[in-house]
């Protein structure tokens, strides 16, 4: 047994000060619900020592505590810190898969290892999603007792993959008591970790002040060694322990990336004192793992394995190493083990990742798991590991994109130019920066590959030039898009090939997205319907994109005739077929939803969505799912709709698009303003205007129609007419859709008649009745609502409702507004009860409402009543967001007060008051704090935790 350090840590186990974050971890244990919690600070200032002690008091109070931590030289293993947390715990209790079902289990087989053997789903941004919601189910399952505390150490190595989870679970709440608590380096992680920090609650850990340093150290503050102790270390209790270890502070010592100078060579004198034996096996460890045994260290280190115990107790002796598990071990803190590899030689470190992989490679471990040894130790040309690398991105492709395409560029930097396994790696890579929502870098990796790829290949050339229009159409670059596209036309040596049929329907679907009809139409005409050397597929693409533009042209049957023929064949082209398609594929479903046919338009997307989830097509997916809620919201499923928003959301941020974020967002939009959320509505306006609004697009110009109907249910009438005024230009070349044009107009005709303007409430009729240019039941239902609002019929708005038949709250606001305009006494209240009707079976409760007060205003006598269904409903018809303002109205926050805890504007704060007064029916904040009183609260509903949580 080797002698004890002359100079033992006093800083070893011992916490001194933070009494501020005890009290804290108490108050965040104390909470119901889900808590996140951040613990932000420098190398070595005592993040982890403070989660050491959350998690000694997690465990006093019975619940449940998991440790996982990212490491330095494994930042590209897929969810490394969660495996690391959960998957002991789950090989150890086999009744969590089997509580869980198969389906969820499949899906968190494709990450932990435990449960590897049930994996194989998971691909894909969508597929992502699913295993996002997996884990949420799996945190609940380990909750369902004693509550669970989830502890992520280091997470400034952490993977994209990660990051990308913890974000799922801050705004896809566990149900269970979750404490989520990470610790990490502002300065060396991605920006994203630090702007998911700021949703919840962030505890900046600092260095100790002096007397808090001699008392961690035993020494006097006054003392001259404490204070050259304290100066050198600035207070951050790692170096202090260091230093105090190596007794040493020259300031003249080479500085590293990480660590101060006197730091590093405290360290080096530390490791230096140790028998050379010990040293190898430290340089071994931190080559093999952040969690290494014997056995691993003697391959590392090159030395036998009794050899490599010997050592192994000198280290933990000397508390270079402390153990973490039966036969395993760690070191006593990652700057430990960054000092020791870095210290290493770099040809040894080479030849030492080497002996590893080829060891892992004999006991045949997973390729992921010797990519990283692989990656840094193969010599140029090395087809064998060439191999691994491309075995290892392929098995992370679903789960883990941004490490499948590290691991690829590790894997391309191996071959030889001219390798035409090159060009195959490089398509690969621009599907895993697609996926990952590496954009920028797939539209360098798209241009790369048509740099390889000669003048004459025309077919390769074909698809990566596809390939790049997509990728700048999601970085809404739409006019590199198009011209890349018309570049690669003009090099084709035959105009009517069928390679170009492709590209011109990228080029179609390009001049849809602006409303240029006109050149949409042009360029179909030039394509046939069929042709004889097409592969399979491409006819019902082509079939897809012909109605829209004759619908926007006015060519009623003709755009009908066209639907009915894109429906047949994608009911009789088989699946497989219809992959190559999917981006054209999905006008078929705008299409039908643009015409006023909802219910089909939903079962087209519905059928895609199931094709393209298990494939990496996430930005199709986003923009299927926001089609689909778009139908569902018409045909008034808003609770459905509001979740396929949601989820179509989630998957734009995870693949960084930021169209496909605000189509996602615009859905959500619309779902939570007729559900009479528009507090909801109003923060995914927020979200799509920070994000970008596609001016001069048709997307924006929705997303514009959007928030004019959020205003207006939020009863901001003037913000609402201005907004719809913008998305519309006035009608003066507008970039909309026949049918959403149509929606702004019958919109502005019904705001300027409620607020008494018959002159502009006539005006936005007469341009809606100018704009109807072909004959279809529902856009001559919105010209007929129009005209019954600016002429105050009810005649007129009974024919409205019969014309819109199949859009149930549409529907429903004509036999509101008949109701309402309606002199005989009978017919009205059969109106609006018919309204109230469909507003309360659909759970648009704003609507609901409003007809409610019509039937009082009649003299009817209607008991106090909610809708039924609406998304996020609650104690006293409230939503979650209005349940947490009402509750800190409750407690006399002020707006702006609100506004800052939620992290929303006051703006919005005023709205979510506006519908809490009315749903609430009181008339002031101290009503409010009354009723609040009253409410049926349940678990974890009651104060400002709820409110915060």
């Amino acid at each position: 047994m080797p002698p004890v350090p002359d100079h033992p840590s006093p800083a070893a186990d011992r916490l001194v000060g933070r009494a501020d974050a005890l009290t804290a971890f108490a108050e965040v244990l104390d909470r119901p619900g889900f808590t996140f919690l951040s613990l932000v600070g420098d190398p070595g200032v005592g993040k982890s020592r403070l989660l050491t002690e959350l998690a000694a008091t997690a465990r006093g109070r019975g619940r449940l505590t998991l440790w996982g931590r990212a490491a330095e030289f494994d930042e590209e293993m897929p969810y490394g810190a969660v495996v690391d947390a959960l998957d002991d715990h789950l090989e150890a209790a086999p009744d969590v898969p089997r509580r869980l079902g198969p389906g969820t289990v499949r899906l968190l087989g494709t990450i932990f290892p435990a449960l590897e053997d049930a994996a194989g789903e998971g691909t894909g941004a969508s597929g992502r999603y699913r295993l996002h919601k997996a884990a949420r189910q799996l945190m609940d399952e380990l909750a369902r007792t004693d509550g669970l505390v989830l502890i992520l150490d280091d997470l400034h190595w952490a993977d994209q993959a990660t990051v990308e989870l913890l974000d799922h679970l801050v705004r896809h709440q566990p149900r269970g008591q979750v404490l989520v608590a990470i610790a990490y380096r502002p300065v060396q992680a991605m920006p994203r970790l630090g702007a998911l920090s700021e949703s919840g609650e962030r505890m900046t850990v600092g260095p100790l002040s002096l007397p808090e340093a001699a008392e961690l150290l035993g020494l006097d503050p006054a003392a001259e060694r404490c204070r050259r102790l304290y100066e050198a270390s600035g207070g951050n209790p790692f170096y202090l322990d260091a230093l105090a270890r190596g007794e040493q502070a020259e300031d003249d010592v080479e500085e590293s990336d990480e660590l101060p100078g006197p730091v590093r060579a405290a360290l080096q004198l530390e490791v230096s004192r140790l028998s050379a034996g010990a040293q190898a096996a430290a340089q071994g460890a931190a080559v093999a793992a952040e969690e290494f045994d014997p056995v691993l260290v003697a391959v590392a280190a090159d030395i036998s394995e009794d050899f490599a115990l010997a050592a192994i107790d000198e280290l933990v002796a000397r508390d270079v190493a402390r153990p973490s598990a039966p036969g395993r071990f760690r070191f006593r803190h990652p700057l430990v083990r960054q000092a020791v590899y870095v210290q290493a030689a770099a040809g040894w470190r080479l030849a030492a990742h080497g002996r590893v992989a080829a060891h892992l490679g004999r006991l045949g471990a997973p390729a992921a798991l010797r990519a990283r040894h692989v990656e840094r130790s193969a010599r140029f040309g090395d087809q064998a590991a060439i191999e691994v690398l491309v075995e290892a991105a392929r098995a992370a492709a679903g789960p883990a994109p941004a490490t499948a395409g590290h691991r690829l560029r590790s894997a391309l930097r191996l071959i030889q130019p001219g390798d035409p396994q090159r060009l195959v790696l490089l398509v690969e890579l621009v599907r895993a920066q697609l996926a990952s929502g590496r954009l920028d870098g797939a539209r360098r990796t798209a241009n790369e590959v048509l740099g390889l790829l000669s003048e004459d290949d025309h077919v390769m050339r074909a698809h990566a030039v596809r390939a790049l229009a997509l990728v700048e159409r999601q970085l809404d670059r739409p006019q590199q898009a198009r011209a890349v596209l018309l570049a690669e036309l003009k090099r084709l040596p035959r105009q009517q090939t069928s390679l170009a049929i492709p590209l011109r329907l990228r080029l179609v679907a390009e001049s849809l997205l602006r409303n240029d009809k006109r050149a949409a139409q042009a360029v179909l005409d030039m394509i046939p319907d069929i042709g004889r050397d097409w592969p399979p597929g491409l006819e019902v693409a082509v079939a897809a994109l012909r109605g829209l533009p004759a619908h926007a042209f006015g060519r009623t049957e003709e755009a009908r005739r066209f639907m009915e023929v894109a429906a047949q064949q994608l009911a009789l082209t088989p699946d497989e077929y219809l992959l190559d398609w999917m981006d054209v594929l999905t006008w078929a479903g705008w299409t039908e939803t643009l015409f006023g046919r909802p219910a089909r338009a939903v079962a087209h997307f519905s059928r895609l969505v199931a094709i393209a989830r298990p494939h990496e097509m996430g930005y199709v997916v986003a923009n299927m799912l926001a089609g689909q809620a778009r139908g569902l919201v018409m045909t008034g499923a808003l609770t459905e709709a509001a979740a396929l928003a949601e989820e179509a959301a989630d998957i734009a941020r995870m693949i960084g698009s930021g169209m496909q974020l605000v189509f996602a967002q615009t859905q959500g939009c619309l779902a939570a303003a007729w559900s009479g959320d528009t507090g909801r509505a109003l923060e995914c306006v927020a979200e799509a205007e920070a994000t970008g609004t596609g001016e001069g697009e048709v997307w924006g110009s929705m997303f514009r129609h959007a928030h004019g109907v959020a205003l207006l249910a939020a009863g901001r009438t003037d913000e609402g007419v201005a907004v719809l005024r913008a998305a519309c230009r006035d009608f003066d070349d507008p970039v909309l859709d026949p049918a959403t044009l149509l929606s702004c107009a019958e919109l502005l005709a019904w705001a300027e008649a409620g607020r008494g303007a018959a002159v502009e409430a006539r005006r936005w009729a007469d341009r809606a009745a100018g704009a109807l240019q072909e004959d279809w039941d529902y856009g001559r239902g919105l010209v007929e609502l129009a005209a019954a609002h600016a002429e105050r019929s009810a005649r007129r708005a009974r024919e409205a409702a019969a014309l819109l038949e199949g859009h149930p709250l549409e529907q429903g606001r004509a036999r509101l507004t008949a109701g309402a305009l309606e002199q005989d006494r009978d017919t009205a209240l059969a109106d609006l009860a018919e309204a109230v009707r469909v507003f309360a079976e659909h759970g648009a409760e704003g609507m609901h409402a409003q007809a409610v007060r019509e039937q009082r205003a009649r003299g009817v006598r209607v008991p106090v009543q909610r809708a039924r269904g609406r998304a996020g409903g609650g104690p006293g018809g409230l939503s979650r967001r209005e349940l947490e303002v009402a509750l800190l109205v409750a407690e006399d926050y002020s707006n702006q007060q609100i506004a800052d805890k939620l992290v929303i504007s006051v703006r919005t704060v005023e709205t979510h008051l506006s519908n809490i007064f009315a749903k609430l029916e009181v008339t002031s904040r101290v009503g409010v704090a009354g009723a609040v009183r009253n409410l049926p609260l349940g678990p974890g509903q009651e104060g400002t935790g709820f409110a915060s949580g």
